[in-house]
């Protein structure tokens, strides 16, 4: 599928790729964090992060068997999802944020599969989200997904690896939609006490083959990581240490993590 064939609410982009690639275009270093959907406090957290300057946010979706997700973002989901939380009822609270800016949904590919792609794009569209990752969907895989969400106006993000091989890198990217997901390191999602060295490499890689907005995400601990990342990247996802502080400090907590991060990238 072309570029060309897909329409958005500004142009041939959707309304998030649209948001990030204004932002980009004027200057600034692009700030997603991710948020569990479904953990105490979880709705006051994404409109605190969104007042403190993020550009997106990201919504997890609690699913049972989080293949990417470490130990902070696990701990979340399954206090989430022991307080009675269902991808419907994530989705209904979703509905009644109204932060200012895109928001995404994270979650695995046997919610999307259970519920058919047509019926999960037309749900998440319902609930005012207008991307989706799926991270556990390779791309090779993928095309079905990514036809149904076109067709319905959801942005497919893809995920490249630091293995992604490079004759598949470009088509990849292509076919991403929002932003594309670069994956700082292997292995699950977590604060580190260094920026990998990968984080770099496959940024740089993917910016070489596209024009599309690349996200750096997974392994980012610290403001001056975050920085270091946006060396190459054109901007970061923040997960575990965003909900680490919604579980430890509270949903205000996460507007003044966010905060830390969007003065550091601001100024780096």
């Amino acid at each position: 599928m072309s570029e060309s064939s897909l329409t958005g609410a500004a142009g041939p982009f959707g309304a998030l790729e649209s948001h990030l690639r204004a932002r980009r275009d004027r200057g600034a270093k692009l700030l997603v964090p991710y948020v569990t959907g479904g953990y105490k406090g979880w709705q006051r957290a994404v409109e605190a992060a969104a007042a403190a300057g993020a550009d997106a946010i990201e919504i997890g979706v609690p699913f049972s068997d989080p293949v990417m997700d470490g130990p902070v973002i696990q701990q979340a989901s399954t206090a989430a999802l022991a307080d009675g939380a269902t991808p419907a009822s994530v989705l209904e609270e979703a509905r009644e944020l109204d932060t200012g800016v895109p928001h995404a949904v994270m979650t695995y590919y046997n919610l999307c599969h259970h519920q058919g792609h047509e019926r999960f794009a037309s749900a998440l569209l319902d609930a005012g989200v207008c991307a989706a990752i799926l991270p556990d969907l390779p791309y090779v895989e993928a095309g079905p997904w990514l036809e149904a969400a076109a067709e319905s106006g959801v942005e497919a993000i893809l995920l490249a690896a630091p293995t992604t091989p490079e004759h598949r890198l470009a088509a990849l990217c292509g076919a991403s939609r929002g932003f594309v997901y670069a994956v700082g390191l292997l292995g699950v999602t977590g604060e580190r006490t260094a920026l990998a060295r990968t984080a770099t490499e496959i940024a740089a890689r993917c910016l070489a083959v596209t024009d599309r907005p690349v996200l750096t995400g997974v392994g980012i601990g610290s403001p001056s990581q975050a920085v270091e990342a946006c060396e190459v990247s054109d901007g970061v996802i923040i997960g575990s240490a965003v909900v680490r502080t919604l579980m430890s400090d509270g949903p205000e907590a996460v507007g003044e993590l966010v905060a830390s991060y969007r003065t550091a990238l601001d100024h780096g």
